[in-house]
């Protein structure tokens, strides 16, 4: 798609990334169109998949969410279908904000968001050490997040 992309929308897409919010006036003023134009731009990218949602960037620690986690997970490959089993089981875990297949020293390494240290202690104890497709876990703890955006690194230009 990046190829049908033009300069404006890619203005557009840098301006919603930076904040959702915007409304279609405000966007409208900085790409330097009207707003029925820039409006049909923003749906059309919508359509073709290229913005796929809009969402609130909630702050974990404002709702009581103070540890974050990466946790990698080497998979029991010896048993069937590990990888299926170990996804369908980590669906509905509400923790768990991200999940990657990586290469490397794991197999996986999971985004884990929790209220403590003992919320996240019961769930790598009751929850996760309890799927069979797991053969090893090792947790990684965030201490801080020094960087983290939101505007993915592509030329806007």
């Amino acid at each position: 798609m990046t190829d049908k992309l033009d300069k404006v929308d890619l203005k557009i897409l840098k301006l919603l990334q930076g904040s959702s919010k915007i409304t279609n006036l405000e966007l409208s003023k900085k790409i330097g169109l009207s707003p029925a134009p820039t409006l049909e731009r923003v749906k059309k990218l919508e359509r073709s998949g290229v913005i796929q949602s809009y969402h609130a960037d909630v702050s974990p620690q404002a709702i009581g969410l103070n540890v974050k986690t990466f946790v990698l997970v080497s998979l029991a490959w010896h048993k069937k279908d590990a990888l299926q089993s170990f996804l369908k089981q980590i669906e509905n875990v509400e923790e768990i904000t991200e999940c990657n297949i990586i290469t490397g020293e794991a197999d996986v390494i999971l985004k884990i968001v929790c209220k403590d240290i003992p919320t996240y202690e019961q769930l790598l104890f009751k929850t996760l050490s309890q799927i069979e497709e797991i053969e090893r876990l090792k947790t990684l703890m965030t201490l801080s997040t020094v960087k983290q955006s939101k505007i993915l690194p592509f030329q806007y230009n």
